[in-house]
Formats: structure tokens, C-alpha cells, sequence
């Protein structure tokens, strides 16, 4: 019987050893390939608009979430958006709630933590093939608990909504807001929306004077 073709799998972290680790962990791993590397989220979309135009696109992208430039969630925003037939993976230290939130809102199909074993790796790169969905075990008991203590307040807002809420608040625009966080406009533009929608608030200045009463800045 012939064996199945690998999950190709395109890495993308800003830390140059993190990343050859990485690859050498994928490398080890039985029908999984390393198509690529990138060091963070612009050049994951470049190498992926080359890989396009020669029609070799990977199965997979395993994305890191803290990078300079183009941060993990935009760039998985991106990379769907650009290349709706591929999966993204998230694989990174960080395991807060308001990360993982965001990551799925941006269409990402696993979250990985960079503990995570060989076995974790597999299945989730397994299951973005499959259309499914995979959390490390770490991130679904964080997720449970989550949901089994409901946040009120600005407790509903993830911290980049309350970093928003505050430029918001200081009377900067999306595009400003996009400039200072490294993030696109049309991102900024989502949190803002995001934020008023989660506070049931209908504009930008009922944001900013719930951050003045919340003492998150001061009066202007």
C-alpha cells in the first residue's frame, strides 16, 4: 500500500534557535516535512505567496504569537485570508485565555504550547489537516475555567481591548492605534468594534469615559 504524502509544514518564529529546534522536532516526527521557514508574520506571507506561485503551498503553518512586525494572530488572519485552502497551528509560550481566544477568532486550528510533546505536535497537526480543532490539555483546562467563572466589567475584554480601550480613550485614531500596536488598521479597527460590543457601548466616546471611571487614564 502506498504511504500517505506528509503534512508539509511552514515554521514561523522570530527566535532563531526556538526555530531550527522546532524544525528539528517536526523532522523527527514520522510523515511530517519542513517546507519552510520564516522568522515572523510578513515573511511567512511572502514566502507563502512564492510558494503559491510555483504551486507548492504547505499543508500547515505553525505560527508563534509574540513577534515583532506582524504579530501571530494578524499574521494567522492574513495567511487564511490570503490562503483560505491552508491550517494554521498555533505554537507558542503563552497559554492566557485572551490568546487563545483571539487565535480561534482568527481561524486558527490548534494551539500548542512549546512544552507540548511530540505526541501533541502530531495530532494537532493531524487534526488541522482534518478540518478539527486541537488544544493543548493545558489550554483547555485554562479555557474551562474561564467559562466556569464568568468575567463581568472589564474583565470581558482581552488584555489587547484594554490596551485599545486606553489608546481609544486618549482620542487616537484606528489608524494611530494601529501604528502604536504594529497591527493593521482593519485589526484595530476589529478590537475597537469588538470592545464597544462586549462593554454595550455605541461609541468611541462612551469608551473613553469608561476608561476615565475605570481609572485607566486620566481626565483630559
Amino acid at each position: 500500500m502506498t504511504a500517505p504524502d506528509p503534512i508539509r509544514v511552514l515554521v514561523v518564529d522570530d527566535h532563531a534557535v526556538v526555530r531550527r529546534g522546532v524544525v528539528a522536532y517536526l523532522e523527527a516526527l514520522e510523515d511530517v516535512a519542513v517546507a519552510d521557514e520564516a522568522g515572523d508574520g510578513q515573511e511567512a506571507l511572502d514566502r507563502l505567496a512564492r510558494a503559491a506561485a510555483h504551486g507548492e503551498l504547505p499543508d500547515v503553518v505553525l505560527m508563534d504569537l509574540q513577534m515583532p512586525g506582524m504579530d501571530g494572530v494578524t499574521a494567522t488572519a492574513e495567511v487564511l485570508r490570503r490562503f483560505p485552502q491552508l491550517k494554521v497551528v498555533i505554537l507558542t509560550s503563552f497559554g492566557e485565555a485572551e490568546r487563545v481566544h483571539a487565535a480561534l477568532e482568527s481561524g486558527a486550528s490548534g494551539y500548542l504550547l512549546k512544552d507540548a510533546g511530540p505526541a501533541e505536535v502530531d495530532a494537532a497537526l493531524r487534526a488541522a489537516v482534518h478540518d478539527e480543532v486541537f488544544l493543548d490539555a493545558a489550554v483547555t483546562r485554562r479555557l474551562t475555567q474561564d467559562m466556569r467563572a464568568p468575567r463581568t466589567g472589564l474583565g470581558v475584554l482581552t488584555a489587547r481591548e484594554k490596551e485599545v480601550l486606553i489608546l481609544v480613550a486618549e482620542g487616537r485614531s484606528n489608524k494611530d492605534i494601529a501604528n502604536h500596536l504594529l497591527i493593521s488598521e482593519r485589526t484595530a479597527r476589529s478590537h475597537v468594534s469588538h470592545l464597544l460590543t462586549k462593554m454595550g457601548l455605541t461609541s468611541r466616546t462612551q469608551a473613553a469615559l469608561l476608561a476615565v471611571k475605570e481609572g485607566l487614564v486620566r481626565p483630559r
